[in-house]
């Protein structure tokens, strides 16, 4: 059995402490490089994943262009091989449609379990959590 955190210390998929998604470009609803969440996050932004082109023209063709700077909103634009905190939702559409991006699970928040089976996601773990 892994070790209990405090319930103020979020977690991730794993049960272990959550670790940074990325800080370069800075990611996460709070924009602190953590896939944390909370009530005001309407969109569930706790998949740590690791951007492909394909998944970033699936996202594009589902209205949402996350290649496209908006600096307006604190965004860089994303290229192949960033790491993102995604909507789980969007994650879970692009596994459905077949080209789901791998995602590093200690860096993924526990409450994507709540929207996303933790076998569906196994098979897109990365071994080398770096970006």
């Amino acid at each position: 059995m892994g070790k209990v955190l405090p319930f103020d210390r979020p977690r991730n998929i794993l049960g272990t402490a959550l670790k940074s998604c990325c800080t370069s470009p800075m990611t996460g609803f709070f924009r602190d490089g953590f896939c944390r969440t909370n009530d005001m996050d309407v969109g569930t932004h706790t998949v740590c994943a690791v951007m492909t082109e394909a998944f970033l023209d699936f996202s594009k063709s589902r209205g949402n262009d996350l290649s496209t700077p908006r600096p307006e909103f604190q965004f860089p634009g994303l290229k192949e091989g960033d790491c993102w905190c995604l909507c789980a939702l969007r994650w879970k559409e692009a596994f459905d449609a077949g080209c789901a991006p791998h995602l590093k699970p200690e860096s993924t928040h526990q409450k994507t379990l709540d929207l996303i089976k933790l076998s569906d996601m196994k098979p897109f773990f990365l071994v080398d959590q770096s970006c």
